[in-house]
Order: structure tokens, then sequence, then C-alpha cells
């Protein structure tokens, strides 16, 4: 069809009618990204050094036929990551990165050149303590004037921010990926008052431990672990938050071991359907289905179905904030609560007290290196003050702890077991690993030993001869 000459002229006139389009945004787009860029470089370039790899040798363990531990039976290598927070060597990582270590090796980057694996330095370190309910745990390496990363405050992170995850994933050692956080506050399990860090920058095995860090190279969380269909990152990874991690990390460096606290309560998400249910008349909120008697709780006069208003002056909408606000607060601590109860609103205060003790896991507290007593087979602990809170019936004030058996010296135990106490050798008093250490030394070959042993709360000796 053949075209009208007006046709023909609007054509030709369009891209005059047009606004002119400058050529600045292009530019401009592009100064921004190489500052981007930039800025990614010199961050990298300076927290680095501070993110060391970690190889371990460990030993994986078994249950005997009747539930309990019986020891070691293989040996695994594997590596994670962690980060330094304090220049004599403190480190913070996972947990699940140790597991079982009988040897931990950390390799330190040169901070001039990070990049060069053949100047690293490596370290033996040892474990400072471990917590497996948050998957943390600090080590310790023999060196001074480190370079350290501090923590931010983790409470004030944003959705939609950009951070960075620094390790060694795969074993690739100092390997950084970039991404935004997805959540603030992502709880897993409803039954555990864990919350993480939610992030799509890519984490995989062996990021465990190093640092999620924001744009000015803070610790925003420790990477923990990932959601996967196929076992690699599918940006859906998680941080154990800052402020958790700190506040772990300075318990274990100072204790050793972690004291939780309680309030003795359950509280629950009010539902649209028990809202209706139970005539309040509110969603969200929430609810205190449970209050056990003569708990904490109970004591600061709280009572079941008192719906939380507020805590310690926020507003309270989800029972997440609850059981954070007790997971990061310490025996002692004081939570100021408004309620409502019936029609009347109430302000209440409620001490936190210290969570009943689990039995503690003796076989995370050893290594092969320090605890093996070879001419028994054992790895052993000193009953002192730190573990012996943790065993508060023991029969004895002083003592050592058999902690586990490593199967490698297991033909030379004479019968003891993991839990049992060891008072003395012979007619000597046993009160530390030193002096048990000592005696047996003095020992020869078939010379006839009597340990004096608990086991179970009961008394007995342990008859044998030396090998």
């Amino acid at each position: 069809m053949r075209k009208s000459p007006i046709f023909l002229t609007l054509v030709a006139l369009i891209p005059s009618l047009l606004p002119a389009q400058p050529a600045t945004p292009r530019r401009a787009a592009s100064t921004a990204l190489a500052d981007f860029s930039t800025a990614l470089e010199d961050l990298c370039a300076s927290v680095s050094p501070a993110v060391v790899e970690i190889e371990v040798r460990s030993r994986t363990l078994v249950d005997s036929e009747d539930g309990r531990r019986a020891g070691f039976f293989a040996k695994r290598s594997g590596n994670g990551s962690g980060v330094i927070v304090d220049p004599s060597g403190f480190i913070v990582t996972n947990a699940h990165v140790i597991a079982g270590a009988s040897d931990i090796d950390v390799s330190v980057a040169d901070a001039s050149d990070p990049t060069r694996r053949d100047t690293h330095k490596h370290f033996p370190a040892t474990v400072v303590g471990i917590d497996k309910e948050t998957d943390l745990a600090v080590l310790k390496i023999e060196a001074t004037n480190l370079p350290t990363l501090a923590f931010r405050d983790s409470d004030k992170l944003r959705q939609g921010q950009i951070v960075l995850a620094l390790g060694s994933p795969l074993g690739l050692e100092n390997t950084l990926t970039v991404g935004h956080i997805s959540a603030t506050a992502r709880q897993l399990k409803p039954e555990k008052p864990l919350f993480y860090v939610q992030t799509d920058a890519p984490i995989n095995p062996g990021n465990s431990g190093g640092p999620l860090l924001d744009i000015d190279g803070k610790i925003a969380g420790i990477n923990t672990l990932i959601i996967s269909q196929s076992g690699g990152s599918e940006g859906i990874g998680f941080a154990i938050p800052a402020n958790l991690a700190r506040r772990v990390y300075e318990q274990l460096r100072k204790e050793g071991h972690i004291t939780r606290g309680t309030i003795a309560v359950v509280a629950q998400d009010i539902t649209p359907l028990m809202s209706q249910a139970l005539g309040l008349n509110r969603h969200p909120g929430v609810i205190l289905s449970d209050v056990l008697p003569e708990g904490p709780a109970s004591k600061g006069g709280l009572e079941p179905n008192d719906i939380v208003l507020t805590l310690q002056g926020k507003p309270v909408t989800e029972a997440r904030q609850v059981q954070e606000a007790v997971l990061n607060g310490a025996p002692g601590d004081q939570l100021a609560l408004g309620i409502l109860r019936g029609n009347q609103t109430l302000r209440k205060t409620v001490t936190i007290e210290a969570r009943p003790r689990s039995p503690l896991a003796l076989e995370d507290l050893v290594n092969l290196q320090s605890n093996l007593v070879r001419e028994l087979g054992i790895l052993a602990l000193t009953l002192d003050e730190k573990l012996g809170p943790s065993m508060p019936n023991t029969r004895g004030r002083a003592g050592v702890v058999v902690a586990a058996i490593p199967a490698e010296f297991a033909a030379l135990n004479p019968g003891l077991q993991s839990g049992d106490i060891i008072y003395a050798l012979n007619t000597n008093p046993v009160r530390s690993l030193d002096e048990l250490r000592t005696v047996v030394k003095a020992l020869n070959p078939g010379d006839p030993v009597a340990l004096l042993t608990e086991h179970e709360g009961t008394l007995g000796y342990v008859m044998f001869t030396l090998e």
C-alpha cells in the first residue's frame, strides 16, 4: 500500500518531537558502578586478613548398645571458616566446624597480601568453649597483634541492606560473595527460640563460621547454615546475629560454658481463630498460655492468659519477641512487661533465672593432644570450678573426669567409661589431670594399679596391671 505524503512527513518529524536524551546518565551510572566496585575492593582488602581458614582432623562418635556414647570410631577431616575478634588470638567459629576435633589448624593470612597462600601462617588452636545450642565455638591461637573485626548492633539491621560473606567455601580460601539481607529475624523451628539473619549472599559448605559483614566491615552475623534442595547455595543462607554471637563469645571466653536463663512461660501468637474463639478481639498479639507455678514469671506476678502488650517498652506482636528477649538475656536481668488482664492494663517486672543445666557433653571439651592419658586409654578433664557446676552431684570435689575413650587407645583402657571420675591411683590422691599423669608415669609395666573411681554415683576400685 502506498503511504500518503502526510504520513511520511509525521514519521520524519517524530524524532524531532521527542525530548533529547542526554548522554550523562550512562556516564553517571558507569561512575557509580566503578565507585561501588572500588568500595568493595577496598572493603575486602581491609577485612580479609581477619578471616581465617580452619582445618580440622576429628573423630566421629558412636553409640553403644545401651545408647550411651562409647567413644571415637572413625577419623575425618574438614574445613571451615572463622573470624578473629581479639588481637591476642581469640577466634569465633561454628561449633559444628570443630565437632570432635583432635587437631585444629588455623591459617592466618599475611595482612600485606591476603591472596598469597604461601605467606600464610599456621597455628594450632585450642578450644576455649563450645555452645551447641547456638552452634558457636571460641578458639584460641598463640599469636599477638592480629587483625580483628568488630561486632555491629544486629538489632539495627534492615531488610535489603547489602552484606558480604567471607570464608573458605569448599576449601576455596578467602572467597567473597555479595548479597542482601533477606530477613532480619528468621525463626526456623517454632520450638527453638533461635533467630537468624537470612541472606541471599551465596554460602556453601566451608563458609560456616565465617562472618557476614555490613558495608562498614563489621560483623553482622556468623554464617552457619543454608536451606538447599541441591546441597549448594540457592540464595537461602542464615547467620547467627552479631549481638547473640558477641554475648556467647564473651561468656565462653570468661567461663568456658553458657548459662542460659528462663522465665518459665509459654508464649503463643494470637491467631485469628484463637482471637475469635477466646473473644480476645486482638490479632496479632501474644498470649501466655502457661506460666509455671513458682517460676520467675509467676514470682513476678504474671498469670496464664495474660496478653503481653509491651516488652522493655517496645510493642509486642509476636511470641518470638518474648523468646528472643529471654534468649539474649542473662540470669539476673530484669524484663519489664506491659500486660492486659481482662480489662486491666498492668506493668510487671520479671527477673530471668538460670535455666536448669542439661548434662554436659564432655567429649566437646577435649582433644587428643591436650587431654589424652595414653596409659589408661582415656581423654580426661580436671574436675574444677568450671566443670564442677555441670556435675553437681559428684561424691568428691576434686578429681579427674573421663570424657571419652579414643578408639585407637581403647585396648589400654582398663574398663573406664565416659563420665567416670578418678579420685585416687593406688595410695596417691588424684586432684587434677596433671597429677594423674605424674603418678601414672611413675609406674612401670607390670605394676598393679587400683583406681578409686565414681561410676553413676557409686565408688569402687578398678583393678588392672599396667601394660
